[in-house]
């Protein structure tokens, strides 16, 4: 007579083909991002030259030193600045997107998605393309408009470079926003206007508040994304120094791994906090 499986066997064979199916995953990520992450660390904070043992000597290098001090306020004040830009232009394209695009909603969300596709690096260049000395804006400009008698120089101007940002990182705005304006009911706008409020102060004083979360969110990625680029600014220019400016140099040009691994450490931190604010956000939302 055949023995009915055990409540043990039958409990622990779901559970081990989910480990089984998981493990790959958890695998490359121990591999590919923690590992090197924990690296990192381990060598910002390794013996100095001649030394045995463990140190912080860089990390308050870099924090007692008013140049480290000033690179890291300036890739804050220059994120800050692409974030509140962001949110300012993704707002209003969140708003149509959710409340009056309609039929046209499928196109302008293939539309906010399809760059987010193709590489920085190649969205970088179209912007190359399009403000070079011999480009199109300054043929317009010059050639075609008349507005201008002789071709301006783009490059290296700070706008060009918060302006090519901005494009690479309002889609993540937008999307954050129109994801919880999707859910206010649209019956407390309607009350608010029936009450006498004109349409204006119906969006100030209630849609509004009750986007504030998606606003977060999106202000979040935005921040902490615009925290960690360089190729826009490498390619562009700009005239800032920022710490991942910093790190690629320290890298490449002089060689100073350990410096490089500190800030890049300092950046993760930036980078957690901004995810922790996140996660409080989310915590909040749900209850």
């Amino acid at each position: 007579m055949e023995r009915a499986p055990s409540a043990v066997a039958f409990a622990s064979g779901p559970r081990l083909r989910r480990v089984l199916l998981l493990a790959p995953a958890v695998l490359f990520l121990l591999v590919f991002f923690v590992m090197p992450l924990l690296s990192d660390m381990a060598r910002s904070v390794a013996p100095l030259q001649g030394g045995t043992k463990l140190t912080l000597h860089r990390y308050v290098a870099f924090l007692s030193d008013p140049f480290y001090l000033w690179v890291t306020a300036e890739t804050l004040i220059v994120s800050s600045v692409v974030t509140v830009i962001s949110i300012l232009i993704g707002y209003p394209v969140a708003y149509l997107l959710v409340r009056k695009a309609g039929r046209w909603s499928g196109l302008i969300v293939f539309m906010l998605i399809a760059p987010l596709m193709t590489s920085i690096i190649m969205r970088t260049f179209g912007w190359q393309v399009l403000f070079a000395r011999q480009g199109l804006v300054n043929e317009w400009l010059v050639q075609d408009l008349h507005i201008l008698s002789a071709r301006l120089r783009w490059f290296g101007s700070p706008g060009l470079a918060i302006a090519a940002l901005v494009h690479v990182l309002v889609p993540f705005a937008v999307l954050s926003i129109a994801s919880v304006l999707q859910g206010v009911d649209k019956r407390l706008e309607e009350g608010a206007m029936m009450l006498g409020a004109s349409p204006l102060r119906t969006f100030w004083e209630v849609t509004l508040p009750l986007t504030f979360d998606g606003i977060g969110t999106g202000a979040i990625l935005v921040f902490m994304i615009a925290n960690g680029s360089f190729v826009t600014f490498v390619l562009l220019g700009g005239g800032f120094q920022t710490l991942p400016l910093m790190i690629y140099q320290q890298f490449n040009t002089t060689r100073d791994f350990d410096l490089a691994s500190t800030m890049s450490t300092i950046l993760l931190v930036i980078a957690v906090a901004c995810l922790w604010l996140q996660l409080r956000l989310v915590r909040r939302k749900g209850t």
